[in-house]
C-alpha cells in the first residue's frame, strides 16, 4: 500500500444529515470510518424542514435523540384550505400514537441538526468527517475501493473495504459508477422560502394550500422559523419571484411581512427517480444519491435515513466477520419497493392536493369536506395509513420473505413505553441497545432459549413481562401498556429477533426454534 493512502473501513462521500448519520451508526458499531464532505464549513441553509416519527426512531438508535429533540418542533395540526382559501379540514396530531415511539410530524432547523449530528461524532474515536474535500475519481478492486479526492487543490487517496455514497441528487459518485437515474424529474417549479417570525406574530402552525391558482405549504419550525413554499404558475420567473417584493406578495396571506427575516428564497423543481442500481461492487448508494421524492409527505430526508439503519449495521457485521458478504446485497432489495412505494403514494397526495383545474378542486374540497363527518376516515388521515407502512416484504427474514401483510418478520418492533425495576419508564429500544435484540415472552419457557440465543449471537436478551408479574431483572422490561404482551398474542410467538434497524428478523413459538436458530446461523446449544 502507498504511503500517501490511507486506510479506514469505510468511506462516505457527503457529509450532510445522511451521510453524517451513517458515520454515526458505524462508529456505535466500532467502525473506522471517514467522511468526505465539499463544503469546507457548514452551508447554514435550512434546506430539509420536516421528518416524522421513524426519524425519531433512528435517530434514537444512534443515540442522539438528547442533543436534537430540543431544536425540534412537534407538528399538532395540520389546516387544509382549497379553493379562494376556504376551509376543507383540520387534522389534529397532538395525541395520535403510530406505535413507534414518537408523534407523526416534526419540525427542525437543517443547520442545527446537521451541528448535532457532527458533534455525534467526536463519541468515536476512528470516526472523522474531513471538510473541503473534493472527491475525484473511485477504483474498486475485490478487497476495497480506493477514493482519489483534493483539499486546497492538493491531491490525497484513501483505501477504504467499502464507499457509501451519501453526496446528493447530484452525486459524484453516482456520475462516476455511471449509474442512471429511472423515472419522472424536473418536474414543475416551486419557490422554497424561509425565514424567522416573531413568536407573537407567528402564523397558523403548518397549513397546506390546496388552491389550484396558488398551491402551497405553510410550516413552522423550531425557534421562530417559518418556511413557506409556492407553486410558479406559467411564465413566471425565477429572477420575479426571488425579488423581496414577490416574497412579501406570498406571504402576505399568512403573515405580516414586515415582521419577516426572509434566510433563503430558493427555486426547485421536484423528482421522482430511483437510481438503477444501489450497489456497485464495493460502493453503495444512499439518501439523495439513490432517490429523490417530491416533497408532498416529506419523506425526501426520512427515506434517506432509512437507508442509513438498513445500510450500517450490515456492512458492520460483515467488516467483523458475523454475516457474509451476501448480507449486503438485501440492502436494495429490501429498501427500493418501499422508496418506490412512497413515490407513488406521494404523487397521488400530490396529484390530489395540487389540482390546476377549478371544477376539480370544487369537488375534491366538497369530497374531502363530507368525510371530516365520516370517523373511519378521520382515523385513515390521521393514523396515516395512506403512507406506506415501514415493513421489508423480502431480504434477510426468517424465510427470506414475508409470510403475509400482517406476519412478524419485516415488520417494524413496536415502540411503547417499558418500566425498569427500578420503576424508570423508557421508550422499549432504550433496553434493546445498538445492536440486535432477542425478546422473549415472561412467564414463558423461552427465556432461557432466548438468552442463550442472544449470548450466541452477541445480542441483548430482554425478557418482557405483564404488568404486576413479580421477577423484574435486569434484563426485564415491565410491559405496563400490554402493547408488547399483545404483540407475543397476536403472532403467536415465545422469542423474537430484532435486527438494530428495529425490523423483527423472526418471531416464533418455542416449537420453531431450531428453525430459527438454523436461519440465524447458530447451532443448538
Amino acid at each position: 500500500m502507498s504511503a500517501d493512502i490511507e486506510e479506514v473501513d469505510v468511506v462516505i462521500a457527503g457529509g450532510g444529515p445522511v451521510g453524517v448519520l451513517t458515520a454515526n451508526l458505524l462508529g456505535l458499531q466500532g467502525v473506522r470510518v471517514l467522511v468526505l464532505e465539499r463544503e469546507a464549513a457548514p452551508h447554514g441553509q435550512p434546506r430539509a424542514f420536516s421528518c416524522d416519527d421513524e426519524a425519531l426512531r433512528i435517530y434514537q438508535a444512534a443515540g442522539l435523540l438528547d442533543a436534537l429533540k430540543p431544536d425540534l418542533r412537534q407538528g399538532r395540526h395540520v389546516t387544509f384550505t382549497g379553493v379562494r382559501g376556504q376551509p376543507i379540514a383540520q387534522v389534529q396530531l397532538g395525541q395520535v400514537d403510530l406505535g413507534y415511539g414518537h408523534a407523526p410530524i416534526w419540525f427542525f432547523h437543517q443547520p442545527l441538526l446537521e451541528k448535532a449530528l457532527r458533534e455525534g461524532l467526536s463519541r468515536f474515536p476512528a470516526a472523522e468527517l474531513r471538510t473541503g474535500t473534493e472527491v475525484e475519481s473511485l477504483e474498486q478492486d475485490g478487497a476495497g475501493v480506493t477514493v482519489r479526492y483534493h483539499t486546497s487543490g492538493v491531491r490525497h487517496g484513501v483505501r477504504a473495504r467499502y464507499l457509501v455514497a451519501c453526496d446528493g441528487g447530484r452525486s459524484t459518485v453516482r456520475a462516476l459508477l455511471g449509474i442512471p437515474m429511472e423515472g419522472r424529474g424536473g418536474q414543475e417549479p416551486w419557490i422554497a422560502i424561509s425565514g424567522t417570525v416573531a413568536e407573537e406574530d407567528a402564523p397558523a402552525e403548518c397549513h397546506v394550500v390546496c388552491d389550484p391558482v396558488r398551491p402551497g405549504f405553510v410550516g413552522r419550525g423550531p425557534v421562530g422559523r417559518f418556511r413557506w413554499e409556492f407553486r410558479l404558475r406559467l411564465g413566471e420567473t425565477g429572477e420575479e419571484m426571488t425579488q423581496p417584493g414577490t416574497i412579501r406578495r406570498l406571504i402576505g396571506p399568512y403573515v405580516n411581512p414586515d415582521r419577516v427575516t426572509v434566510e433563503r428564497a430558493q427555486l426547485y423543481s421536484f423528482h421522482s427517480v430511483v437510481a438503477q442500481r444501489w450497489r456497485v461492487g464495493r460502493t453503495f448508494l444512499a439518501g439523495d444519491a439513490a432517490h429523490l421524492l417530491p416533497p408532498f409527505m416529506g419523506q425526501g430526508l426520512v427515506s434517506g435515513l432509512r437507508d442509513a439503519a438498513n445500510l450500517a449495521w450490515k456492512l458492520a457485521w460483515v467488516l467483523q466477520g458475523r454475516a457474509p458478504e451476501a448480507l449486503l446485497d438485501t440492502y436494495a432489495v429490501e429498501r427500493r419497493p418501499h422508496v418506490r412505494a412512497l413515490l407513488e403514494a406521494t404523487a397521488r397526495l400530490g396529484s390530489v392536493f395540487t389540482a390546476r383545474s377549478t371544477p376539480m378542486a370544487w369537488v375534491r374540497d366538497t369530497v374531502l369536506r363530507g368525510l371530516q363527518a365520516v370517523p373511519a376516515a378521520r382515523r385513515f388521515v390521521e393514523g396515516f395509513r395512506f403512507k406506506p407502512a415501514p415493513a421489508i416484504e423480502e431480504g434477510w427474514l426468517l424465510g427470506g420473505r414475508r409470510s403475509g401483510r400482517k406476519a412478524a418478520e419485516g415488520s417494524y418492533l413496536p415502540q411503547p413505553r417499558v418500566r425498569r425495576a427500578s420503576g424508570e419508564e423508557h421508550l422499549l429500544d432504550d433496553s434493546l441497545g445498538s445492536g440486535f435484540a432477542v425478546l422473549s415472552r415472561g412467564g414463558s419457557p423461552g427465556t432461557e432459549v432466548a438468552r442463550e440465543l442472544a449470548e450466541s449471537l452477541g445480542a441483548r436478551a430482554v425478557t418482557v413481562r405483564s404488568a404486576g408479574v413479580p421477577g423484574l431483572g435486569d434484563d426485564s422490561v415491565e410491559d405496563h401498556t400490554g402493547r408488547l404482551s399483545e404483540w407475543f398474542r397476536e403472532h403467536g410467538a415465545d422469542v423474537a429477533v430484532v435486527r438494530p434497524d428495529r425490523f423483527v428478523f423472526g418471531a416464533v413459538p418455542l416449537a420453531r426454534m431450531p428453525e430459527l436458530r438454523a436461519a440465524l446461523g447458530v447451532e443448538e446449544a
